[in-house]
Formats: structure tokens, sequence, C-alpha cells
């Protein structure tokens, strides 16, 4: 009696190249963000969610864009998927060990990627969609998500798997390896901040000399306001002795301090930066003169492409800088 010929399903036949159009798509995302990053210019975005996340700390690993890795990743993925569908049928052994071992390593690669991305999603909604409201929405990163559980679901689903035992344990090794060493590579990030119990915050030169003391606390508005303005590129220029400069710093509080965008310009202070400070302020005295009748002073803000001179009350850096986060600022100008 003849054998009959088990059918084979059309997603365990079209799930490779499933798999490889969509590692193409992801490739071809993460490289226009990594091209975007490297030109030092900004990713096309409908929202302002795509700047506000890809700036951030978060997209950067060692020094180097995020969006590279996650290419290098979509390249691989890309190859393990396709490369086998290249190989002929004259030696029937060896493709069968190269589709069996690329099953494998796609399966791994997808499960890191996937638990990589929920991570980052996790990120993007706790600490930007929160504060910021839907506008901090990043669709690159959404893709990005989205193709990583694409992949994962059909190279789970896109073949019969004999030892599923085997690739569970497989699975959850790789997801835990991935999720501590993602864990290990931003723990770094905001630990100022939340670390932080100071109850004083001394502005002093940069031989210790101290010329004020601030002891007004932050709310949880100033911190990501603060955070905001260093994620946007937003600057604030000053000296240690300006009395004026310590004021807007009080207004933002202790804890919101180290995440404040500050220059400082005095040759005497810690850390100057005389020549940005001299370039920015003799555009900020340009674009100014007209309006106040002087050049710009100290503090003087930078954001976006315009100079504000003197002190700033937390609402109006808010609104020159389009921060969409609560506005239940504790501290408020005199």
């Amino acid at each position: 009696m003849p054998r009959r010929r088990t059918k084979t399903s059309w997603l365990h036949r079209w799930s490779r190249p499933l798999i490889g159009a969509i590692a193409v798509l992801g490739a071809t995302n993460t490289g226009y963000l990594t091209a975007t990053k490297f030109a030092g210019g900004a990713a096309a975005c409908p929202t302002k969610g795509c700047d506000l996340v890809l700036s951030s700390p978060y997209a950067t690993v060692l020094g180097q864009p995020l969006a590279l890795f996650g290419l290098a990743a979509y390249i691989a993925m890309a190859i393990f998927a396709l490369v086998p569908l290249a190989l002929g049928s004259e030696d029937k052994e060896l493709r069968t060990k190269v589709e069996n071992t690329s099953w494998l390593l796609l399966f791994m690669g997808a499960t890191a990627m996937m638990f990589f991305s929920g991570y980052l999603m996790y990120i993007m909604f706790s600490k930007f969609v929160m504060p910021y409201g839907s506008g901090a929405v990043c669709i690159y990163c959404i893709a990005s998500a989205t193709f990583a559980t694409l992949m994962f679901l059909l190279t789970l689903l896109g073949r019969t798997w004999e030892d599923v035992g085997q690739l569970l344990f497989t699975g959850i090794i790789v997801a835990m390896i991935t999720l501590v060493g993602t864990l290990g590579i931003y723990a770094h990030i905001d630990q100022s901040v939340v670390t932080n119990t100071a109850t004083e915050y001394k502005i002093k030169s940069a031989t210790g000399q101290v010329f004020f003391t601030i002891t007004e606390t932050s709310g949880e508005a100033e911190v990501e306001l603060a955070k905001h303005l260093k994620q946007t590129d937003a600057k604030m220029f000053g000296a240690f002795w300006c009395p004026h400069c310590a004021d807007q710093k009080k207004l933002f509080g202790i804890q919101a301090i180290p995440e404040i965008p500050y220059i400082e310009c005095a040759p005497e202070g810690s850390n100057p930066q005389l020549e940005l400070c001299q370039t920015e302020l003799a555009k900020a005295s340009e674009q100014l003169r007209p309006v106040i009748g002087r050049d710009a002073g100290f503090p003087t803000w930078k954001i976006g492409d315009k100079y504000y001179s003197g002190q700033q009350s937390l609402q109006d850096l808010a609104e020159f800088s389009d921060y969409q986060g609560s506005n239940n600022f504790k501290n408020t100008l005199n």
C-alpha cells in the first residue's frame, strides 16, 4: 500500500520567506535611523516622540546608536532565514543540517529581539508616553517591536519542532540572558536622580568656594521637565557666581538640578565650556538685542533655534520646549 504524502501547511512553506521579508523591513527601519543618527539629522516622524526617544540615553549603547545593533540583528535574521532557501537539493544531508541549525538560530535570535524590544516598549511608555502624553510615541520603536514579535511567532509556528521541551528550555535561557544583559546596560540611566536624597545643593567655583546653597526640593514635574530639556538638546548658559542662575536652579530643586542641561561659562567655574559659550551667547545677543535692547546675560536659555535671556519660569520653559508632561510644578517665581 503506497504511503500517504504528508501535506505541508502554507505557513510551513512560507515561514522562511516571510521571516526574511520582515527582517529586511526591520533592517530598512534601523538602517534609516542609523544613517540619520550618524549624519546628525532627525528622523522624519509624525510625532515628537521619535526625536524625544531617539535622542535619549536609552537610544545609545556602548557609545553607539542602538539602531546600529538592531540593524546588525535584522541582517543576521535575514541571512538565517534566506540562505538555506538558496541551497540546491543535490546534497540533502547538508541542506537538512543547515536548515535545522538556522531554525535554531532564528528561534534564539527572534526570542532575544522580542524580549529586548519588549523592555524598550516598557521604557517608552513609562519614561516618555506617561509623562509627555501620546505625542511621545516613537513609531520606529513600535515598528521594530512588531517586527521582532512577528519573527518570533513565525519561527515558533513555521515548522514542526521535534523536541518542544528542549525548545522551551532554550527560549527561557535566551530570555533570561537577554533581560539580565539589558538591565545591566541600562542600569546607570536615571540612577543619579533616583538615589538623590540630599537636603542641599551647593554651587561652587572650581576651587571649591561656595557661592550659593540651594535647599528647595523637586517635585516630579520639575524632574521630568529637566529631563525633557536635556533630551531635546536645550541648554542653559550661566556662571557659578550669577545669582539669577542660582535662582533658576532653585526653581528646579535639588533632585532636578543634575538633569538641567547647564553649561558653565565662567573660566573659574567647574568644567567651563568657554568656546561654546562665546559662540552661542554671541548668537543670542544678535537675536535678542533688538528685543531687550542689550546683549544676552546670564542665564540665557537656548531652546530649539531661539534664545531666552534671564530667569524663566518653569511654565514658560515648558511652553518654549513643547513639554507635554505634568505642569504641577511645586516651585514658582516669587
